[in-house]
């Protein structure tokens, strides 16, 4: 189905051929002559049945004995074929709030996610004839886009070149319209905008998934600070070396290596004791 222009002209003048048939109606019962009477009369009802109104940000859909004959968008009162059933459609933009949705992430954790859709119908013979509900075809099919797009990303990560659920929302909201528009083409409908509105770790895991993160947090700065003090005493052995000022042998070299690494990795303030030589 496509969706097409029914033929319609404006309908105050229909209301003007109504109003002119039933004058001349009465005028011929008047004189006694009924049967043209009642043929204008016939003919009043026929056109009156074509009569349609159409609100703004609305199309009526007119079916004709089971076949689809157009769409009128113009707002107003219109006039079109007679004897026709005319179906509203609503064209005005829409939301839809997601359920929160329990799925597994990429490594299979489950999460807690939920998303609002703002969509409108662009073409109301395929919401009307292709589908049958477009409101609730939109819905079951906003539900399978969201746990299909959060099955493919981890919620987070502590790397920075992965893309996950939570540091890339812009990412994963967009992949989300994308793939719900591809679901929704074939009901006329237009994704305006998908945008992801809770997140979070289900509450079973919510705890231990703290702890991970806290332990991964700590592991990360761990190995930071230690990457930094080897390059910091390597500088210092380095720069006292070059300098000549201190001749160190190797033991010596390992001691001071030994002292700089416990000063800068340690979380306590380092207590240095002076060596002030033998009292004998």
């Amino acid at each position: 189905m496509k969706e097409k222009n029914a033929w319609h002209m404006n309908g105050f003048i229909g209301i003007l051929l109504i109003i002119a048939l039933l004058a001349v109606a009465f005028l011929a019962m008047s004189r006694d002559h009924f049967f043209r009477s009642i043929l204008l009369v016939i003919i009043a009802i026929l056109i009156g049945s074509g009569l349609t109104i159409v609100q703004p940000n609305q199309a009526n859909v007119v079916v004709f004995f089971g076949r689809y004959v157009g769409t009128i968008r113009k707002s107003g009162i219109a006039l079109t074929v007679p004897f026709t059933n005319k179906k509203k459609v609503s064209l005005r933009v829409r939301n839809f709030n997601s359920k929160k949705l329990k799925v597994n992430d990429v490594e299979g954790n489950p999460i807690e996610i939920a998303s609002v859709i703002v969509f409108k119908v662009i073409d109301s013979a395929k919401a009307t004839f292709d589908v049958d509900d477009y409101e609730e075809f939109v819905e079951i099919q906003s539900e399978a886009a969201i746990r299909h797009v959060a099955t493919k990303y981890p919620y987070d990560t502590l790397d920075d070149h992965h893309i996950t659920l939570r540091g890339n929302a812009d990412i994963v909201s967009k992949e989300l319209a994308d793939e719900l528009q591809e679901r929704l083409n074939v009901a006329g409908v237009q994704v305006i905008e998908a945008r992801l509105t809770h997140l979070a770790y289900s509450t079973e895991i919510a705890s231990a998934m703290l702890q991970r993160q806290q332990a991964a947090a700590v592991l990360s700065a761990r190995k930071m600070i230690v990457e930094g003090a080897v390059s910091m005493a390597q500088m210092a052995v380095e720069q006292l070396s070059n300098d000549g000022t201190i001749e160190l042998d190797e033991e010596r070299k390992v001691n001071m290596v030994n002292n700089l690494m416990i000063a800068i990795i340690s979380d306590r303030g380092a207590q240095p004791v002076i060596n002030t030589g033998s009292l004998y």
